[in-house]
């Protein structure tokens, strides 16, 4: 794996910028380390919560995560291969994770990992490590694309520490229950075609549900990349309040 460039951007009143290899980081809160949202690949993210490392749809190997510490949570969305790997759960250093998982990923996981794992379904609750976890619907509304996330199997999160929340959507279109959302201070929303929704669908669900931060991700499809500047665009026209993060989440182009 190639090493990569990363920026953090400090979402707090100060910005601050620093270079490394690794990924590409941004940081959210009172302190400029307070979170910190790290993108490995496509759905794939690493994210910091001042002394809590959270792996979300880990995939890419152990190589992928070396210059991390190991997980003390592992949130898994779905059971497709950009967003489950046995392989790389098996690789990695997860000993003291607890890994929440929907149902259908259960299923499919090793009889080693049992211990380990929190099954939720959507609308359960399971509190770790101080941070509560939330698992929302994700699923798709166009009629072509109900093939691929069916309501009710996979799961998307909110996790509130504090009062501070972040949603993570995984594979969803613009549905109720996003849209329905309250008090989001990051998401992460996914936009590529066929799988997921259209720019102008995550555009219009964010300036509905209003997250103070929001970062494009999951954005490459096959063929086509979304365009995230014109997702900025549409946001900002109409909520020029709500920020929108941009970060490389394809640096190996492989999607």
């Amino acid at each position: 794996m190639k090493t990569k460039r990363y920026c953090p951007l400090s979402l707090s009143l100060v910005f601050l910028t620093s270079f490394s290899v690794f990924g590409q980081e941004s940081s959210v809160g009172e302190s400029s380390k307070e979170i910190q949202i790290i993108p490995i690949e496509h759905a794939t993210a690493v994210l910091k919560w001042n002394d809590i490392t959270i792996f979300i749809d880990p995939t890419g190997g152990r190589e992928a995560f070396v210059n991390f510490q190991r997980p003390d949570l592992i949130l898994i969305t779905d059971i497709h291969g950009d967003h489950f790997s046995v392989e790389t759960l098996q690789e990695l250093d997860t000993q003291k994770a607890k890994i929440m998982v929907p149902q259908a990923v259960a299923d499919k996981m090793p009889e080693a990992f049992t211990p380990q794992i929190d099954v939720l379904d959507n609308g359960d609750e399971r509190e770790r490590y101080g941070i509560k976890v939330e698992a929302v619907p994700m699923y798709n509304l166009r009629e072509e694309a109900l093939k691929f996330h069916q309501k009710g199997r996979g799961n998307g999160y909110v996790l509130d520490r504090n009062g501070k929340r972040v949603y993570i959507s995984g594979d969803t279109e613009d549905i109720p229950e996003m849209r329905g959302l309250k008090n989001i201070d990051i998401a992460l929303i996914c936009m590529n075609l066929p799988y997921t929704m259209t720019v102008e669908s995550a555009a219009d669900a964010v300036l509905e549900f209003k997250p103070k931060k929001v970062y494009p991700y999951h954005y490459r499809g096959r063929p086509n990349v979304s365009d995230v500047n014109k997702f900025k665009r549409l946001v900002n026209a109409s909520d020029p309040t709500i920020d929108v993060i941009q970060l490389d989440w394809y640096p190996n182009s492989s999607y």
